[in-house]
């Protein structure tokens, strides 16, 4: 691993009201073995925590960004616009931070070169409450690279660094996508979709390690699978284009897996099985949407 001095950083995380969870991903940050040169929290809380301005570490400062505006596409916008670096880091406020974790993250964006983007390891915590879940992790081979279509999504949205210059040649984030937006998922995969559409490559680094951590109570299970079905149905109908079937297929095949795979569940995993008919009601639902509400 290399030990050059890793560029200037700022670390975007967005918030809304949940200031326990937001506290103590900072602090994780602030206790890994190499710091970023500052963190910005887009706080979209009804009480912004403001408090957090003064926690800080060897130059690493934590400005908070209080935001009038709604939804996690609009608020990592402002995160963009807000932090003084080009490299840009993103987390999620229900994350903890790997000692190595962002040494090896930005060494791989540096390493990667022009038209990179890098994204790691998120790993499921320890339940913190019985039948507490993770709604969702990450891991693909060591060293994975993926570029143009490869049939998935491959982005983690909590879990990402980039260059300044990938948004700007997106035109930031789609806003009506991420949690409090009218599609409340999908944002990474519209926005990893659309870079690898502009030409750009993902690189997954497994030793950059970030903790999802599993403090959403069993009964939400549901609800967190409808909502990820709607941002899923708001993400395919929005890139299905015309005789290009490359979204149809996508769509087809992961709604053709879960229906397939509903009979084994519902006798050995019934809550995954429910959540994959409420998922499936949601794209169906986000897919009708998008048709009726967006299609200008």
């Amino acid at each position: 691993m290399s030990t050059d001095p890793l560029p200037p950083t700022s670390v975007v995380i967005c918030t809304r009201n949940r200031p326990r969870l937001l506290a103590e991903t900072v602090a994780s940050i602030l206790a890994a073995d190499e710091l970023p040169d500052e963190i910005v929290v887009v706080d979209q809380s009804d009480r912004p925590g403001l408090e957090l301005e003064g926690m800080s570490r060897d130059g690493c400062d934590v400005r908070v960004v209080p935001s009038g505006s709604k939804g996690l596409g609009h608020a990592r916008n402002e995160g963009v616009e807000a932090a003084a670096h080009d490299v840009l880091v993103f987390v999620d406020d229900d994350m903890l931070a790997d000692a190595r974790w962002l040494r090896e993250l930005i060494g791989a964006l540096v390493a990667g070169g022009p038209k990179t983007v890098v994204t790691g390891a998120v790993e499921a915590t320890h339940a913190e409450s019985w039948r507490a879940f993770t709604p969702s992790t990450q891991e693909y081979p060591r060293g994975a690279v993926f570029e143009g279509r490869v049939g998935r999504d491959v982005l983690a949205g909590g879990h990402m660094a980039l260059e300044r210059s990938a948004v700007d040649a997106l035109g930031g984030f789609d806003p009506r996508f991420g949690v409090g937006a009218a599609y409340p998922a999908a944002d990474d995969n519209d926005f990893g979709f659309r870079l690898l559409e502009r030409g750009y490559r993902i690189a997954y680094v497994g030793d950059a390690v970030l903790y999802h951590r599993a403090w959403r109570a069993g009964w939400r299970y549901p609800i967190v699978r409808w909502r990820y079905g709607r941002g899923k149905g708001g993400f395919y109908a929005k890139h299905m284009r015309g005789n290009d079937g490359y979204m149809r297929r996508r769509a087809a095949n992961d709604l053709g897996a879960r229906v397939r795979r509903f009979p084994r569940l519902l006798f050995r995993r019934p809550a995954l099985a429910v959540g994959d008919l409420v998922y499936i009601a949601g794209v169906l639902v986000g897919w009708a949407r998008w048709r009726l509400r967006e299609r200008t």
